[in-house]
């Protein structure tokens, strides 16, 4: 009952960014260029849930919250959710379709080829984010597949900071974020590692560290 209304909390919570951008529409709050206000919105709070999502391992290790597992694939859906509405603002409301103005972009523009990639790569870790995904396929088949996550992040970061080009401020900060996420878990890798001839751990464990 108490993780129920988590998810529930959590849901609504993550509605937040969006009714903020809805209420701005409705009341002339986006600015003299809205598209882009929405286009930096929607690109923000999908690398703040992806780094969320990443974030949930090693916060649930380290204060040993062992519910925090339970709203992770709520949190990686809602930066799917985010980045699925930032690409959407890009080819409808910024190109409104123009496949022939969208390749112009790609060529002269690489962090639209990079966002783009990395918006693909979150593609099956949505669709194989269920229970049933995992059976499918098998803990360990799983479990590499959604180290997509990782590189996702990287192009992510990558992507807005030669979107930015100037200032680099938001681009940097996720970058540390990301930065210590990763070196946790390297830290992390390199222990396991070094005890497995002591220690075997069930592979039912490491199912959930993605």
């Amino acid at each position: 009952m108490k993780l129920r209304l988590t998810k529930v909390a959590v849901f609504l919570a993550a509605l937040i960014p969006l009714g903020r951008l809805g209420w701005k529409a409705l009341n002339d709050g986006l600015g003299a260029n809205p598209i882009e206000v929405i286009t930096h919105s929607t690109g923000d709070w999908t690398l703040i849930f992806i780094l969320l999502t990443l974030s949930v391992t090693p916060v649930r290790r380290i204060t040993r919250q062992y519910w925090l597992i339970g709203i992770r694939r709520m949190i990686g859906l809602f930066a799917f959710f985010y980045g699925s509405l930032h690409f959407l603002t890009y080819i409808w409301l910024d190109k409104f379709f123009d496949v022939h103005e969208m390749l112009k972009d790609i060529a002269k523009r690489p962090f639209i080829t990079v966002g783009f990639s990395a918006f693909v790569l979150m593609i099956p870790l949505a669709l194989t984010s269920t229970a049933a995904s995992i059976r499918r396929l098998g803990g360990r088949n799983w479990l590499r597949l959604h180290r997509l996550i990782y590189l996702t992040a990287i192009l992510g970061v990558v992507h807005y900071a030669w979107l930015v080009k100037a200032d680099l401020r938001k681009p940097i900060e996720y970058g540390g974020i990301l930065s210590l996420l990763l070196a946790y878990r390297i830290g992390v890798w390199a222990s396991e590692r070094r005890s497995r001839p002591l220690v075997s751990a069930p592979a039912a464990s490491k199912i959930t560290e993605a």
